[in-house]
């Protein structure tokens, strides 16, 4: 699904209207899936009382449409315009239903809080896509009324396209916006429905197909995760399989204080469906490891001191490392001298594709030569500090720029780039991205990137290629954050909880798809 800018939707529009896709037929389109989406949201539209908030441009049209279809399923609408539609089709409509359409001059506002007082919902058409204004006078105080009666009450607010005052690209809010339950959003996702703190802003965001032609659309490069996209990439289980068929994934990983990583990175693999994982640790780590998981296997590590791998480790991990299909390097793994010059000799190697995550990436941001000495397929898996370290640039810029940051350096180091975060972004060397559409406090805690980091070399080891693996994995993590807040709250919860959750989300991801069990139908 694209992510799009405001300017791209706006040539998708004028180029489909050059095709015959009219703004009349858009309008249509547009106003009577938001009427179904709130009928929805709803429950029902029959007795329910519904305001309309109409601006001038194509949102207000789309209101109107909407009032229409809500008035002629039972419910009672009230429409009050920013300034008046002369000669509009649908305005007209709309008035000879009966349904009152006032302007929202001084006596119009009075109206509006009476109206709103009784409400069972608002729906917010003042503005879209169109170019971003500080937000004044009638549109201000309407929206302020609406507030007041959210705060005061619960009144349910549906946001037409965007909440009237966030920036389609950044998702920057003007301070008067009025935060949405439900954003219905019109062709495509716009950027700023996932960025902050627009995200906060949206609530539930449902995309509207208006039918816009295919080739109008098919290279934009930056896309939305769907649960759909993810179902029909997870690998296939055949029933005649071994544990050969499903990968093997060496972790390099641990370090006197930091036990835990490898036990989150390990069954992070093993909960994503890797045949075998096998943990490379430093030697007096093995037995409090063995001892909290039985399922991997152990290559325990030569120390330069108790707790630390140190470089004389690199001669067994050269041995080991063929017989894997996938690494992943870095969860805890610390940043003792020995340790690492140790990864730097291993970038090196001829190596199977792999995920560098935590101290790995802390080490190469020490190493300004790593992208030409790392020949091997990569994800590297950043939170923002560590992008700042392996970038140079300040975490404020990286946070404001997440897409484009991340598909900078992507195409710079020639290695796919997963920055962390809430709506993770994953770029491609090759332009591409995909943002995850996840933001959960239940992810918020020490440990749940270890086990994406897990989770993603899993992916590898059964075949998917670096940007899908890592694709998959973020939302397969993401997605397992969002139950584990359900279930749980968005306190508390640690990051072993997600272990358990991956499976089921992956049972629930290849459902979606129909893929939920092999057949001679489904192919190989």
């Amino acid at each position: 699904m694209k992510l799009l800018l405001a300017e791209e939707m706006r040539r998708i529009d004028e180029e489909a209207q050059a095709l015959g896709l009219t703004t009349e037929i858009l309008m249509e389109r547009a106003g009577r899936a938001l009427a179904e989406e709130t009928k929805k949201f709803l429950g029902s539209a029959a007795g329910r009382r519904i305001v309309v908030l109409a601006g001038p441009g194509n949102n207000g049209g789309d209101g109107l449409v909407a009032a229409r279809y809500l008035h002629d399923w039972g419910a009672c609408v009230a429409v009050f315009l920013l300034r008046r539609r002369e000669g509009d089709e649908n305005l007209k409509l709309v008035e000879e239903r009966g349904i009152s359409a006032k302007v929202l001059d001084e006596e119009g506002m009075e109206g509006l809080r009476r109206e709103l007082s009784r409400a069972d919902a608002v729906i917010d058409a003042f503005f879209g896509t169109g170019r971003l204004r500080p937000l004044e006078g009638p549109v201000k105080d309407a929206l302020a009324a609406a507030v007041e009666e959210k705060r005061r009450r619960g009144l349910k607010v549906v946001a037409v396209d965007l909440p009237s005052g966030l920036d389609a690209d950044t998702g920057a809010v003007d301070p008067a916006c009025l935060p949405a339950d439900l954003t219905v959003t019109m062709g495509f996702p716009k950027r700023g429905l996932y960025s902050f703190p627009g995200r906060d802003y949206a609530g539930k965001v449902v995309v509207v197909d208006l039918g816009y032609p295919e080739h109008l659309w098919r290279d934009i490069q930056i896309e939305l995760i769907t649960p759909e996209e993810v179902g029909g990439l997870l690998p296939l289980r055949p029933r005649d399989a071994n544990k050969g068929t499903f990968g093997r994934v060496l972790v390099v990983a641990g370090s006197e204080n930091y036990i835990g990583a490898c036990y989150l990175a390990c069954m992070g693999a093993v909960r994503a469906g890797a045949g075998l994982v096998t943990l490379a640790c430093p030697r007096s780590l093995k037995l409090a490891l063995a001892s909290k998981m039985a399922e991997p296997t152990y290559i325990p590590l030569p120390e330069s001191r108790p707790g630390i791998a140190g470089l004389q480790a690199a001669e067994i991990l050269r041995e080991w490392i063929p017989r894997y299909d996938a690494l992943v390097v870095g969860c805890g793994l610390g940043q003792d001298p020995g340790t690492a010059e140790l990864l730097r000799n291993l970038l090196s190697e001829e190596l199977p594709p792999l995920v560098i995550d935590a101290d790995g990436l802390n080490i190469l941001s020490r190493s300004p030569d790593w992208p030409e000495r790392l020949k091997a397929p990569a994800v590297l898996t950043p939170h923002p500090g560590e992008m700042s370290r392996l970038s140079g640039l300040p975490i404020s810029e990286i946070q404001k720029e997440r897409i484009e940051v991340a598909r900078e350096h992507a195409r710079k180091w020639g290695k796919v780039v997963v920055l962390k975060g809430a709506c993770t972004v994953i770029a491609s060397p090759d332009g591409r991205a995909k943002v995850s559409p996840v933001a959960t406090a239940a992810l918020a805690t020490g440990g749940t990137g270890d086990v994406l980091a897990g989770i993603i070399g899993a992916l590898l080891a059964q075949k998917l290629d670096p940007f899908d693996a890592a694709s998959c994995g973020v939302y397969l993590h993401g997605r397992a954050g969002e139950i584990l807040e359900e279930e749980m709250g968005d306190a508390g919860s640690a990051a072993s909880d997600l272990l358990p959750l991956i499976p089921r989300v992956i049972r629930e991801l290849k459902s979606l798809s129909g893929r939920s069990r092999h057949s001679p139908l489904e192919g190989g």
